[in-house]
Formats: C-alpha cells, structure tokens, sequence
C-alpha cells in the first residue's frame, strides 16, 4: 500500500494549522466597581452605637452577677463550714463542763462523807475519853476523888416541853461503901426578855421537891424529868449532889447537855 500525502492547496490552511501556531492573547482588564455614594444616616449609626453600649452594659452586669454568685457560693461554704467547726467545738466543750461538773459533784460528796467521817471519829475519841476519864475515876489510880459529877445528858419528851435527863455520878475515895444523898437541878435561861433561873422547885412536881434520892459505892445514873414553862429559852444547867458529908456541883451548858445525847444516840 502507498501512503499518499495530501498536500494543502496554495491559500488554503489546513486544520491543524492552528494547533502550532502562536496567536497573540489579548490581557484581561478588570474594571472596578462602581462607586455607590450613599447619604449618611446618622439615625441608624446612633442606633447601632446605642445598642453596642446595651450589649456591652448586659455583659458587665452578667459577669457582675457570676462574680458575686461565685463570691457567696465561697462564702457561704466557708460560713457552713465554720459554723460546723462551731458545732463541734460548743458539743465539745459541754462534754468537757459536764466532766468537770460531775467531777465538782463527786468531790462535793466526799468531800462532805469525809467531815462527816471525821465529825464522827472526832465525837468517838471525845467519848472515849470520857468514858476513860470515867474509868479513872473508879479506879482512882494516885489521885483520889470524892463525889463527882461525870456528865449530863438531856432528852426532849415528844409533845411537851419536858426534859428527860441522866447525870452520871461517881467517888472513889470511900471505896466499898455506900454514899447516899440527894441530887437537884437549876436552869438559866431568858423569859420575856429577862435572864431567869429557874430552882429545882420550880421544874418539878411537890413528889421531888427536896431531890432525887441516890446511893452508890462506885458509881450512878440518876434519872428524872423537868418541866420548863411555856416561852422560857433555856442555856445552862446548874447540878448540885449532897450526901454522906459530900457536896459535887458542876455547870453544863444547855445545847452541850442535848448534843451529847444526840452523839450517844448517833454512836
């Protein structure tokens, strides 16, 4: 096969011609856009910069309001705690009153059962050493005693203004032998406003008027009973022994003769 070329004709241009030609290109031109000239509304730039100040006034008072919100949430946790710690210490200090109290109390009890203990031990030993005293008296030892009087006790009879009464009587010098004798007792005390004593006759009735009769080798209780008239205040005994050539007076005071009752009746 032959390969036949084709040949242009003279003033003709072929089609492809213009694949490997270099035409001019014509520059692209932008133009600008047109200039729009508006008039200036000052009303709407007023309006845009009024509401500007709003948005940004609503953002101060917004951030003014978390600020605060935040501030009290912090304290109020800070005032819950501390009243907490409050709390704790006021239950803590009451728990420590009340020990110190109930201390108080039970220091307060021992400390009276102790004066009380003491009170007692102090009128035991004051008995003992009468009781010893009385002792020696009976035994007599180096010291020889006529007719004494040991002590006295007083006891109110219920309901009335009578007075029972004991005086111990004692002598160690005739001993074995008999002493005999009669005992009586005075009173002295304030009556109206006046000191008065008041005899034997006086605070008994006419059965005793001259004494009550005793008698002994060692020793005696005499026993008996006074009546004190209706607003006498009494606050001394006078007591007065005679008998077989021997007299024995001794004073007691009133309240001296009823508490020694009293400690006998305790003991």
């Amino acid at each position: 096969m032959k390969a036949s070329r084709r040949r242009a004709a003279p003033g003709r241009t072929s089609r492809y011609a213009w694949r490997s030609s270099t035409a001019p290109v014509k520059p692209m031109i932008r133009h600008p856009p047109p200039l729009v000239i508006r008039p200036l509304d000052r009303s709407r730039e007023r309006r845009r910069l009024l509401l500007l100040a709003v948005l940004w006034l609503v953002s101060l008072l917004l951030a003014a309001w978390l600020g605060r919100a935040l501030t009290e949430h912090g304290d109020g946790a800070r005032d819950a705690q501390a009243r907490a710690d409050l709390e704790t210490q006021n239950e803590e200090l009451k728990a420590r009153v009340a020990i110190v109290q109930r201390a108080e109390q039970v220091a307060k009890v021992a400390l009276e059962d102790l004066r009380k203990s003491l009170g007692e031990r102090d009128e035991e030993i004051a008995s003992l050493r009468a009781d010893l005293a009385f002792y020696g008296r009976l035994v007599g030892g180096t010291r020889r005693e006529g007719l004494a009087v040991h002590d006295l006790r007083l006891t109110p009879v219920a309901g009335s203004r009578a007075w029972n009464f004991v005086a111990t009587l004692t002598q160690n010098i005739k001993r074995g032998q008999d002493i005999r004798g009669r005992l009586t007792l005075s009173v002295e005390g304030v009556q109206d406003g006046k000191l008065v004593t008041l005899d034997w006759k006086s605070l008994v009735d006419g059965g005793a008027a001259s004494g009550i009769e005793y008698g002994f080798k060692y020793f005696e209780q005499v026993k008996g009973t006074i009546m004190l008239p209706e607003g006498f205040t009494p606050n001394r005994l006078h007591l007065q022994a005679d008998g077989s050539g021997n007299r024995a007076e001794q004073d007691f005071q009133w309240a001296d003769a009823v508490k020694i009752q009293e400690t006998t009746d305790v003991g």
